[in-house]
């Protein structure tokens, strides 16, 4: 007897083709998430396409520097919870060895899809042997601020904020949780618990930005530094940013997050059992109204 599932049957529409835009200028690849028209939430088409991009980068012997950057007003506002594009039951071509989680019942259902999309892919991409900057503007919420701290530097817009408010759905923080090595413990809990915008010039005072430079000057920032490493020997850039790594999962990053995961799929396991939902009643919309009206905004 087996307790695999038949996989469901949800209609999916995309607005875009190309959710990810790829150019190479020389020696550096520019990265561009490119669903402007939903704040470049990030459904399963943009994450493979992600990978898809910074593979090439990876490929390419010319390119010496990856700049990740975004079409539109914001940065990213997330994960996808509610466009007509949610593609979270879709099967796709996995890229690391998970199995197919469209055919998995109850809470093995979203704990396999998100060890490849989530989990799996960010530390890849953590991972890559060339130099990597995010280029922020405008919100970097939730699965957002995984996208950005992947990257080696983060350079950020003076009207960039940083938000995870998934507290809100009784989810204790995104996937991949790296809140306690980009932040000092008793700021991070605040950045946590609160749920609260960061502005990019706090986020600066705790080194979790780079630099901070005006919104019309954002694209000659990142390509300022990017010029510079390219510079550099390209080995010498792979060591360097191995070694810096390698000191951050010896302070416990790599296992604190595999914590995590657990602890992140039970609350969505008790959110399933108690709402009926495993984002606990929660939607792109109910989500976008309480963060604007805990902000002040429009």
């Amino acid at each position: 007897m087996s307790d695999l599932v038949a996989p469901k049957q949800a209609g999916i529409t995309y607005e875009t083709d190309e959710p990810v835009l790829y150019q190479a200028e020389g020696q550096i690849a520019r990265i561009t998430l490119n669903r402007p028209s939903f704040h470049n939430a990030q459904n399963s088409q943009m994450t493979y396409a992600l990978d898809d991009a910074f593979k090439r980068a990876v490929d390419d012997d010319k390119i010496k520097v990856i700049i990740l950057k975004a079409a539109g007003k914001h940065f990213s506002a997330g994960h996808d919870i509610g466009t007509p594009g949610r593609d979270v039951d879709k099967s796709w071509d996995r890229r690391l060895m998970q199995s197919d989680h469209t055919t998995k019942p109850a809470a093995e259902f979203l704990y396999t899809r998100e060890h490849e999309v989530y989990l799996g892919m960010c530390r890849r991409w953590r991972d890559i042997p060339k130099p990597t900057i995010a280029q922020v503007h405008g919100a970097c919420v939730a699965g957002g601020l995984m996208l950005a701290w992947v990257c080696d530097f983060i350079i950020a817009s003076d009207d960039a904020f940083f938000q995870d408010p998934v507290i809100r759905m009784g989810i204790p923080g995104v996937e991949y949780f790296a809140h306690g090595f980009e932040l000092p413990p008793r700021i991070a809990k605040e950045f946590l618990l609160l749920g609260e915008r960061m502005p990019a010039e706090r986020a600066e005072q705790f080194g979790m930005v780079n630099r901070v430079v005006p919104r019309d000057g954002l694209d000659a920032a990142a390509t300022e530094i990017a010029e510079k490493l390219a510079g550099f020997p390209r080995l010498g850039l792979w060591l360097g940013k191995q070694a810096i790594n390698q000191v951050e999962d010896l302070r416990g990053k790599r296992s604190a997050m595999d914590s995590h995961y657990h602890i992140h799929h039970f609350a969505h396991a008790q959110n399933d059992l108690t709402t009926g939902d495993r984002l606990g009643g929660q939607d792109a919309k109910s989500m976008a109204a309480a963060n604007k009206k805990q902000a002040g905004s429009d």
